[in-house]
């Protein structure tokens, strides 16, 4: 269905793609697996239209094509979901659907058409329950992969590229992904699934196909026969031996950090206390909705508790100030880091010093050669790349983003750290880097609480853990003594109860 031979592009004389081959087949759910920054996302985009190769074919359906924008790629039948999913929130289902080729008359929608077209593809993908005149705003990030895919089936796309398309999703949303994935590749519909999930490359993939420093290194792999240790050598050249680093014994008489006492957040969460000594890592389990990221807000004061009590360091930190907190020693890297962390056209200096200005300051004037000298020593010590700060941030890998997060608040002079989601987006290699990371945090006597959504990452990395379901902690104990069964039965039973 399609072939892609010897495909390079190249951006002001350096390569992103260097001679890279894939084939897929109908109904199948290829697998492209690499590290941030193999060329999966240019080889992506280029599938799509987005960008043009420098060199290389790209046959599809027995012919070369050319998609020179997006819009020529979804008529040829080649549908994207990016990992940012490209839905207009004040729009409805329906409109979104169909947006760019609207069912209408002498430029009047054709209402009655646009639902009844719209609710037979959700009707396909087993999502009758979602209001076609819903507006796409008010739903979750499941249900809006839901909308992009009847999008792309609107168009009659018979390749689907789906980037990280579990990343913001907890294990059920994932397990309905699955099924909707399956019933696609049934009707004879490829899917080309990239994820850094390896264990979910096993549920789903067929074949894999390895990206490194932008070239293939491995294609046609079929997931039944190859190890996971083999496709983390094929895409970190190295082995990993270990998944998590061995946690230190936390000394029983190490000081109290960080205390969060019976703190609440009407409408989201109650009762959540717990407490992070130094050289202690405490992870929060749960899924999505059972307000672990809330938690973390208002500990951090982006949210006003109403009810409860932080205390940094033995002292009452003021209730939804951020600055107070920061002061205080805490700092946060928050789920959405994009969004809400990052400056992401300005230098990897400048937001590395983003928190401590001050410092810098002579008169109304910034030092950016002292700037660019300690955001260096922070560079070193993380072993963020490339060793460039004047880069913009928006231009490194996932992995090296949340260094220069991290970085920031070491600067700062941070004891007390909250990670949300702290490798999201990463790839195995930058993970084990991310996992050695915290423990190396901890160790230097730094308090840290971390969120993820895989329960694994949490128990792995963490001496205590909190089971949250419905915004209530069902469960409280050292995270040696419980495993990832034991969690999801908490989990469940919680959100029942």
């Amino acid at each position: 269905m399609l072939a892609v031979r010897g495909i390079v592009k190249e951006f002001s004389g350096v390569r992103a793609l260097d001679g890279v081959d894939l084939d897929v087949r109908p109904g199948e759910v290829h697998c492209l697996l690499g590290q941030n920054g193999a060329g999966k996302s240019t080889l992506i985009k280029v599938l799509a239209g987005a960008h043009r190769p420098t060199s290389g074919t790209v046959e599809w359906q027995g012919r070369e094509v050319r998609p020179t924008s997006p819009v020529d790629a979804l008529r040829s039948g080649i549908a994207t979901m990016y990992q940012e999913l490209d839905v207009v929130g004040g729009l409805t289902v329906a409109e979104n659907v169909f947006l760019g080729h609207e069912l209408s008359r002498g430029g009047v929608t054709r209402r009655r058409e646009l639902h009844q077209r719209t609710r037979e593809l959700l009707d396909r993908l087993g999502h009758n329950r979602l209001s076609p005149g819903r507006e796409v705003g008010s739903l979750s990030a499941a249900d809006q992969q839901i909308v992009s895919l009847a999008r792309a089936l609107s168009h009659d796309a018979r390749l689907i590229v789906m980037d990280e398309p579990s990343a913001v999703l907890d294990s059920e949303e994932v397990g309905n992904l699955f099924r909707v994935v399956r019933q696609l590749t049934a009707d004879g519909v490829a899917v080309l699934y990239i994820s850094h999930r390896l264990e979910e490359i096993r549920q789903i993939g067929d074949r894999i196909t390895v990206l490194k420093d932008g070239r293939t290194v491995a294609t046609g792999l079929p997931v039944a026969g190859t190890q996971t240790a083999d496709l983390i050598r094929l895409m970190t050249g190295r082995t990993l031996h270990r998944a998590f680093p061995a946690r230190p014994p936390v000394p029983s008489d190490a000081a109290p950090l960080l205390e969060v006492r019976d703190l609440a957040l009407r409408g989201v969460f109650s009762d959540v206390s717990f407490t992070v000594r130094a050289g202690e890592v405490v992870g929060l389990a749960g899924l999505v909705g059972s307000g672990r990221s809330e938690v973390l807000e208002t500990v951090y004061g982006a949210r006003r508790a109403t009810a409860g009590q932080v205390l940094v360091g033995g002292r009452p930190l003021r209730p939804g100030s951020v600055p107070a907190a920061v002061r205080a020693g805490m700092g946060l890297a928050p789920e959405e880091r994009k969004a809400q962390g990052l400056l992401l056209d300005e230098p990897v200096y400048r937001n590395i010093t983003l928190s401590t200005f001050g410092r810098f300051a002579r008169g109304p004037v910034l030092d950016e050669r002292s700037e660019r000298a300690v955001a260096r020593e922070q560079i070193q010590a993380l072993d963020l790349r490339p060793v460039d700060p004047d880069r913009p941030v928006r231009t490194l890998s996932g992995g090296n983003q949340q260094k220069a997060m991290l970085a920031r608040w070491l600067v700062h002079g941070c004891r007390v750290l909250l990670l949300d989601e702290p490798t999201r987006g990463v790839d195995v290699g930058a993970r084990a880097e991310m996992y050695e990371l915290v423990n190396s945090l901890s160790r230097a006597g730094n308090a840290v609480v971390v969120v993820s959504s895989e329960i694994e990452e949490v128990l792995g990395l963490s001496d205590h853990v909190l089971v949250l379901a419905e915004g209530r902690v069902v469960h409280s104990g050292p995270a040696a003594q419980i495993d990832e069964h034991r969690v999801l039965d908490l989990v469940m039973e919680g959100s029942a109860a």
